[in-house]
């Protein structure tokens, strides 16, 4: 290392944020941000169940999508049987509802069902993928603040096994679209209990500021005297045309302290006790959300999902004892759990530069700052832009022997935003042409995928003992201009 690239390293540390571990072994693979299959090679490229990434770059091209689907189906039946462990002597296992808003296509939908898993979907669109799966309606969940006429009869036709309704509002419409019909649909209502989790505002779902759910605490302008959960629970149970099945609560998103869903579920317990009494009915079923956290760096500190569920069937079973109240079934919903581990997106780099950046704190001291553009950006990951998540990146096509660096990846867009990981150490000596791979791309970057600046969005391949397929083709640019009329 000349004396110009040991300033230059050094000198870039000191952009670096807090929480970034100082630079290590550059080739090295942080277990938790990968899916079990992905390794490097004798040469020092990265692989996935054997395969290269160069192989794969040569097949599908980059920006690409690639998915472990041995990994995926280990990582819904660790959480299956971990809740049915934990639960097993309480009321008899969970329903785990894979959240398909995470990632879903019709052949991730039936590997969620192969594996004893239930799906929740939030659209009319996702329920399609649903039906085009094969899955039986007795098997599914529709979330949404703002479902249409036209979704809540497409869940009604499909006999789905629940409709989670989120507002006085709603409940009312659901009621009357049933009634029209002749039938009752199956309801749950989705309570925000108050529990804020540690996350960021924009996926923090469980405080009153925000348009998910009804009120456990405020009373309602519609109910006076009550909140809008019980208001909500009095018009439940009084509908002819309402199957009440019972209340859901989801606190956040990426979560890793356990003490906001302990609250949260005591919370629901003890109103679901209330509004028992109150009314002389047995609510059969219970959903306690998601929002189990992965780890996108190596900072991150996810929990195995026997001890989640492990702290969470304590809390259960204590307080439905100290209630003396029969324990209802318990659902869960992981999603990004599930699948973000699994899948890594493969980029190709292209311009590099570097610029001097002021050192906070620190009068008229600089330090280079390295650029590294991709082949993708916001429109593959909007992840950073929209809540400023941290991703990290690895070389992907060969060793990394050069010194690191402090670098940032950024996308191809006309947006200074697109940025698609913010802070990362990668060996100095990336040149275009190389492959980097972004790790923890399951959840949320496929599914908020745009064509800004009219670019397609990526393909998505499955790999499974050494072999790869496409799930979902890459868009081109006919497909853009199909939908254009003016072309």
């Amino acid at each position: 290392m000349t004396e110009e690239t040991m300033a230059n390293t050094i000198a870039g540390a000191q952009l670096a944020p807090e929480w970034l571990p100082a630079a290590g072994n550059l080739n090295e693979l942080v277990p938790a941000m990968w899916a079990h299959d992905v390794e490097r090679g004798h040469s020092g490229e990265l692989t996935i169940s054997g395969i290269p990434v160069s192989e794969l770059k040569a097949q599908f091209g980059t920006p690409l999508f690639v998915m472990s689907e041995d990994d995926f189906r280990a990582r819904a039946r660790t959480f299956k049987d971990a809740f049915d462990a934990a639960f097993a002597d309480i009321c008899g296992g969970v329903d785990v509802y894979y959240a398909g808003k995470a990632f879903l296509s019709v052949e991730v939908a039936r590997w969620v069902d192969s594996e004893g898993l239930r799906l929740d979907t939030c659209s009319g669109g996702e329920l399609a993928v649903a039906k085009r799966a094969g899955l039986k309606g007795e098997n599914l969940g529709l979330h949404g603040n703002n479902k249409s006429t036209a979704e809540i009869n497409r869940a009604l036709d499909m006999g789905l096994g629940r409709i989670v309704v989120d507002s006085l509002h709603e409940l009312a419409r659901v009621a009357d679209i049933a009634a029209a019909r002749g039938e009752k649909a199956n309801v749950m209502l989705r309570l925000t209990p108050g529990v804020h989790a540690h996350t960021h505002e924009s996926i923090a779902t469980a405080h009153e500021d925000q348009k998910f759910g009804l009120s456990m605490l405020a009373e309602d302008p519609q109910a006076p005297g009550m909140s809008a959960a019980e208001a909500a629970s009095k018009l439940a149970v009084e509908s002819e045309s309402i199957n009440f099945l019972g209340f859901h609560a989801h606190i956040g998103s990426q979560i890793f302290e356990a003490e906001g869903f302990e609250i949260a579920a005591r919370k629901l317990l003890r109103f679901t006790h209330e509004i028992q009494n109150k009314y002389g009915i047995t609510l059969p079923e219970l959903d306690l959300g998601g929002g189990y956290g992965i780890a996108y760096t190596a900072v991150d500190t996810p929990r195995p999902a026997a001890e989640v569920a492990q702290a969470m069937a304590a809390v259960v079973r204590e307080t439905c004892k100290e209630l003396d109240m029969a324990v209802p079934r318990i659902s869960i919903e992981p999603g990004r759990a599930i699948v973000g581990s699994t899948t890594f997106t493969l980029y190709e780099t292209g311009t590099l530069k570097t610029v001097q950046v002021e050192v906070d704190g620190q009068e008229d001291v600089t330090a280079p700052r390295r650029y590294v553009s991709v082949d993708g950006g916001m429109s593959d990951n909007a992840r950073p832009v929209l809540y400023e998540a941290d991703y990290s990146a690895v070389l992907a096509s060969r060793n990394a022997t050069a010194a690191p660096a402090l670098s940032r990846v950024v996308g191809k867009h006309c947006e200074s935003g697109d940025i698609v990981v913010r802070d990362v150490y990668l060996p100095n000596d990336v040149a275009a042409g190389d492959l980097l791979a972004v790790p923890g791309t399951g959840a949320y970057c496929w599914a908020l995928a745009s064509n800004y600046n009219y670019v397609p969005r990526p393909p998505v391949v499955a790999v499974k003992n050494g072999a790869a397929r496409l799930i979902v083709r890459g868009e081109t640019e006919d497909d853009l201009l199909a939908r254009d009329l003016g072309a």
